[in-house]
């Protein structure tokens, strides 16, 4: 149902609305709704006298509903609702709803944080943006205020099941790099580990978890960036994993006798018989390694074969890599 204009409506008779072209010609205006030009004139006739009052929380609504990415109308709004001492609880609601409808909008996940600000109860949020992960697993918003409320909090009850959340968004999609660079925020960057002892146990933890992820799904390049993390992170050489990465850097064909099929080696898991190899990722990272031992011919011939074969689509990188190579050994 069509709710009436501001201009109609007997409560708003004493506020002069305000054109947002008044006294002008604009060359090329913006061809607004009549119900958008008439809740965005009001809004402009309350601005200028600087109402706060119960009935601005309807009007700003209305607008944000129309346009909710208007950030004078959500700045506003939560001026008047800290004004009015407004039950942010309430407020809340209607964000659990709007924060679902626009998840894409930046101003929506802003206005929640400085409600939460305000309330400071972190914990039902966690919940909230978990549900609203997922309707879109990826979005970057939903994944930014989570980091916030984690940062901003930054206590036990917060962080204390992030990494178990954070292994079950993987489980559901293995290729979702927004997880893979929060699993990095949450075990790296947060802050809460402590003692050399302790990140070594990490370090050696996060390196068997990737390993596994890759060993499921070879061409992830989220999993083989998230490894490239953590070695860097923790100053490893890349060569520490040379047995692990050697076998994906092959085709099959190149690997049936390598390994006997009764030997399982658990710390370095090798690809599935199905697996499209070789890998992209691996054969990179093993120019990489033999880059570091200055071996620049066999570096170079990895990235030959990217080139002309399997990653032509980035030929000229490769080509450059070559090129620099040949030039370092002059």
């Amino acid at each position: 149902m069509d709710h009436p204009l501001f201009a109609d409506r007997p409560e708003w008779v004493d506020v002069v609305p305000l054109q947002q072209y008044e006294g002008v010609t604009p060359l090329a205006p913006i061809f607004y709704t009549p119900a958008y030009k008439d809740a965005t004139n009001y809004f402009r006739g309350i601005v200028k006298t600087g109402e706060k009052s119960a009935r601005v929380l309807d009007l700003t609504e209305n607008i944000i509903r129309q346009n909710p990415a208007h950030y004078s109308a959500w700045q506003y709004r939560y001026k008047t609702l800290m004004a009015l001492g407004a039950p942010l609880d309430v407020e809340l609601q209607l964000m659990d709803e709007l924060a679902v409808k626009y998840l894409k909008t930046y101003q929506v996940w802003h206005h929640r944080r400085l409600l939460v600000q305000q309330t400071e109860r972190p914990g039902p949020e966690l919940e909230f943006i978990a549900n609203a992960l997922q309707i879109d697993t990826k979005n970057y918003h939903t994944w930014s205020y989570r980091q916030w409320i984690l940062a901003h909090f930054n206590d036990d009850t917060v962080w204390s099941r992030e990494l178990q959340f954070v292994e079950s968004m993987l489980d559901n999609d293995v290729r979702n790099n927004s997880a893979w660079h929060h699993r990095f925020f949450v075990v790296f960057q947060s802050g809460v580990r402590k003692g050399d002892e302790a990140r070594d146990e990490v370090v050696r933890r996060e390196l068997t978890f990737v390993k596994a992820k890759i060993a499921i799904a070879p061409n992830n390049a989220s999993a083989w960036n998230y490894l490239r993390g953590v070695l860097d992170h923790s100053k490893t050489p890349y060569s520490n994993l040379e047995v692990f990465v050697a076998p994906y850097s092959l085709p099959h064909s190149a690997q049936e006798d390598a390994t006997p099929e009764d030997v399982i080696d658990l710390e370095n898991l090798l690809p599935s018989p199905g697996a499209q190899l070789p890998c992209v990722a691996a054969i990179e990272f093993m120019a990489d390694i033999y880059e570091s031992r200055e071996d620049p011919m066999k570096a170079t011939e990895l990235w030959k074969s990217l080139a002309h074969e399997y990653d032509t689509m980035r030929n000229k990188y490769w080509e450059y890599r070559i090129k620099e190579a040949i030039l370092n050994v002059r």
